[in-house]
């Protein structure tokens, strides 16, 4: 269902992806009423070490074709700040951005680069980089909480000795591109 999910969103480059897991029964609290159980794509937070610090739920629709119709189909829980969703394992070159999908969408067309999803703009701006790292690419959405991040991290990676190049997408982040422009 997950990869049903995914490719929706026109995410076909699904190949080493441990960090993400589908779970048929995740439980989705509501701000009122009962618990409930629901499917959904797990993302594992971890830090620098490849330790896991949090956990991102992203509920899904029984189809898998969108995300659940709840008030939050996603959310975080664990320590997050400075940790991400790793998507391959950084060296000198890594591209940081806020969202798995943007990230995902990116992927397909540089399978070979580390990637990792910060999950939101405040984390991508706190985001903590690998002391191997000389280029971070940073995946921007199109809003101003986006570029508050990007300037921030771009600051951060700069004082570090880290060259940062920003990517910015024609739309809204790079899965509206995808699903948009091909």
């Amino acid at each position: 269902l997950a990869e049903t999910y995914l490719r929706a969103r026109r995410i076909t480059n699904l190949s080493g992806l441990s960090a993400l897991r589908f779970h048929p029964r995740c439980y989705y609290r509501p701000d009122h009423g009962p618990t409930e159980s629901r499917p959904a794509l797990i993302a594992a937070v971890t830090d620098l070490s490849g330790h896991i610090t949090g956990a991102h739920r992203t509920w899904l629709d029984p189809s898998g074709l969108a995300k659940a119709t709840v008030d939050t189909p996603r959310r975080a829980m664990g320590h997050l700040l400075g940790h991400a969703v790793r998507i391959g394992t950084a060296g000198d070159v890594m591209a940081a951005g806020e969202g798995i999908e943007t990230m995902l969408s990116l992927r397909c067309v540089l399978p070979e680069m580390p990637m990792v999803a910060a999950l939101s703009a405040n984390h991508l701006a706190a985001l903590l980089l690998p002391p191997s790292l000389h280029r971070l690419y940073i995946a921007r959405d199109r809003d101003a909480p986006g570029e508050r991040a990007v300037t921030a991290l771009r600051e951060r990676a700069c004082s570090a000795g880290i060259e940062a190049l920003v990517w910015t997408p024609r739309r809204g982040d790079f899965n509206d591109d995808l699903r948009g422009l091909g």
